[in-house]
């Protein structure tokens, strides 16, 4: 079982919650403490940001902190917070791949840094499109439409745009984050975060063996290359596929603009 099933049945299940995305962080900035208080502690334990959505309705989204103690088997959860009061998701870097992130609440504020730079781009993608449905839900939960109203002749339909609404702020993030291209971007991500973790945990099991036996260097070495070669080839996919996605974002939208031009202009000779 990896992390994030053992995180969803351990935490989230038994809360009626489904577990959308889960990654390892870090906080980037240290928070000022007493030397004395500090000295002799170990930071050593795993920290977890998790977000989910609960089952009931009106569905409710939380973003959950989750920590896993040294010789322990079983994950902690240790704060949660509501969606509601998330202000602003800071990206940092808005035109690369990077690990840094800040989420911004209604009282507290916490610089962040995941375990690596795929795992922040998935987590801000899946947060950004859980946001946007939120709002979308509680906006038409307060303006509810009478169904059978009937329409106007010669009135123009009022859709909902992409991107709105949104109550939460998305600053300095990557386009592509919060485009139409999703689902091509997630399976990169996902792929990307299998090829870190194997490297990982292929370096980590190696390195007891390192310090018994050196022969087996260059063993760990062609595997660490392998590695590195399957997630560069990767990533040149993955960014071939996400200009062939942008290209067909682009055109589709032309073609919209262009419907509804002419939509407007067969009212006008009505």
């Amino acid at each position: 079982m990896n992390i994030q099933a053992a995180i969803r049945y351990e935490i989230f299940v038994p809360r009626d919650e489904k577990l959308l995305v889960a990654i390892e962080v870090r906080r980037r900035l240290k928070r000022k403490s007493l030397s004395f208080l500090s000295a002799g502690r170990k930071r050593n334990y795993l920290t977890f940001l998790c977000l989910s959505v609960t089952n009931t309705r009106p569905a409710q989204i939380f973003i959950t902190k989750v920590k896993k103690y040294p010789g322990s088997r079983q994950f902690s959860k240790r704060s949660q917070w509501s969606i509601e009061h998330l202000r602003q998701v800071n990206g940092i870097h808005p035109n690369k791949d990077s690990p840094e992130f800040d989420l911004v609440f209604d009282r507290v504020s916490d610089q962040w840094e995941a375990s690596s730079a795929a795992e922040k781009c998935m987590f801000v993608q899946v947060l950004y499109h859980a946001c946007q449905n939120y709002w979308e839900a509680k906006l038409s939960q307060e303006n509810p439409v009478t169904p059978g109203e009937p329409k106007i002749p010669g009135a123009i339909e009022i859709k909902k745009s992409h991107g709105a609404p949104c109550q939460t702020d998305f600053v300095n993030c990557q386009p592509k984050l919060m485009g139409d291209a999703c689902s091509v971007n997630m399976v990169i991500y996902r792929c990307k975060i299998f090829l870190n973790r194997m490297k990982n945990s292929m370096i980590s099991n190696q390195a007891p063996e390192l310090s018994k036996a050196s022969p087996s260097l260059p063993v760990v070495k062609k595997m660490g290359n392998t590695t590195m070669r399957s997630s560069q080839v990767l990533s040149e996919r993955g960014e071939r596929l996400m200009k062939a996605d942008e290209k067909t974002s682009h055109f589709l939208h032309g073609a919209k603009q262009f419907a509804e031009a002419a939509q407007k202009l067969a009212l006008k000779q009505i």
